[in-house]
């Protein structure tokens, strides 16, 4: 059986001003933070992804349809 407490406010309570610059600082590190090893985490994130269907039957919505590459001639008035 696990306790529970009553919920109450941290010991650590913060004014409205200090917690909205900590969460800006918190934004800008995690924001750093991608930016400079945005690389490995897509790496990660492709080793991790669900491999593609070769189901025939499913649709590629993101297949170009065919014929539809050439340039379209300017209408003449």
């Amino acid at each position: 059986m696990t306790r529970r407490c009553k919920a109450k406010s941290p010991d650590y309570a913060v004014s409205d001003e200090a917690a909205a610059y900590i969460a800006e600082a918190l934004m800008e590190l995690a924001l750093q933070f991608e930016a400079t090893h945005f690389a490995e985490i897509r790496r990660h994130y492709q080793s991790i992804a669900p491999a593609r269907t070769t189901d025939p039957r499913q649709l590629d919505l993101f297949e170009k349809p065919p014929g539809r590459n050439r340039k379209r001639k300017a209408a003449q008035f």
